[in-house]
């Protein structure tokens, strides 16, 4: 905890996940961004263990930023965890654009920050939608174990 500690004298903000119940997304869009995730094989491993450590209240602090979410960890040390997500291409953006401005039924909803049904369909397709692909997902923890071993042997046999 000296870690905490010492983020909070420089200032800054720590923010520690809660969840209640087991349920880890509410939202549909929630939802939507964790069946994303568990869909590709790669991460098999890493969620579960993520999905035990916030219910368990090892998650100390949050903090979520374009393109990157940083989280620190409470194991048997304070850890870093941090994703990182390339940016949407241009053209699939403008793509989704174009496809979302048919689906939009209400200018006053969507100033709202609600979307249609048809709109949150398309934007959370998998592949076609905004949710990025494994190699467009960049892991990285500071823990004396890094990765996972059953993951490093994995990645190991994939880069032969």
């Amino acid at each position: 905890m000296k870690k905490i500690e010492s983020l909070r004298k420089k200032r800054r903000t720590i923010t520690p996940v809660s969840i209640d119940g087991r349920t880890i997304a509410k939202s549909f869009w929630g939802k939507a961004w964790c069946e994303n995730l568990e869909s590709y094989s790669d991460y098999e491993n890493r969620l579960p263990r993520g999905r035990t450590y916030v219910r368990n209240g090892s998650v100390v602090d949050l903090q979520i930023a374009a393109g990157q979410v940083t989280a620190l960890v409470s194991g048997s040390e304070i850890y870093e965890v941090k994703v990182s997500i390339q940016p949407v291409e241009k053209t699939h953006w403008q793509s989704i654009c174009a496809d979302c401005a048919a689906s939009i039924d209400s200018l006053v909803e969507l100033l709202q920050g609600r979307l249609s049904k048809a709109v949150m369909a398309r934007i959370s397709q998998q592949q076609a939608g905004l949710f990025p692909s494994p190699k467009e997902i960049n892991l990285s923890c500071s823990s004396r174990a890094g990765l996972y071993p059953a993951e490093k042997n994995r990645l190991s046999r994939r880069t032969r």
